[in-house]
């Protein structure tokens, strides 16, 4: 069995925001280093040591930076003509062996489900992602219908991508 969408192009927004929030996830961690110089600045400043503040003022810019940074990465990888293909429409044709992308009858891709790094599902879609910041969004409204969507569940949970 085969689940058929209906097409479907990812936005540039919504890709925006999911690079946004892959890029948090992966790197969550460095958030402590602005914490840490606050923190060590904060202890340094209260025990009369050595007395500064310009130590807040480019932590703060220092971190918007970095995030501001990344937000123009990813909001120019959307104008650039070689990742176009991201944001075609495509019609997908999904089963347990792979995932077929067309762009019309003639003209599409085969993706093996071992291209698929991780997927899961939100409230209102299934997420692919492919590598870093590559993606395949599927909101529920492309679905034909609720069996569409069981079918679909099955498939990841038996390729392990999600539970129960």
């Amino acid at each position: 069995m085969a689940i058929k969408t209906k097409k479907y192009g990812l936005e540039k927004n919504k890709y925006i925001a999911l690079c946004m929030r892959q890029l948090f996830a992966n790197q969550w961690m460095w958030l402590f280093v602005p914490v840490a110089l606050i923190a060590i600045n904060l202890t340094l400043n209260l025990t009369g040591t050595y007395k500064n503040w310009w130590i807040y003022i480019f932590t703060v810019i220092g971190a918007i930076g970095y995030v501001l940074f990344w937000l123009v990465q990813f909001t120019g990888i959307t104008q650039l003509a070689q990742y176009k293909q991201l944001f075609d429409k495509y019609r997908y044709e999904i089963d347990s062996r792979q995932i077929l992308m067309k762009l019309s009858d003639k003209e599409g891709g085969i993706m093996k489900w071992d291209m698929i790094g991780k997927a899961y599902k939100e409230k209102n879609a299934y997420v692919f992602e492919m590598a870093k910041y590559q993606f395949i969004y599927l909101p529920f409204s492309v679905f034909n219908n609720e069996n569409d969507k069981k079918l679909m569940d099955k498939i990841l949970r038996d390729k392990g991508y999600i539970q129960s």
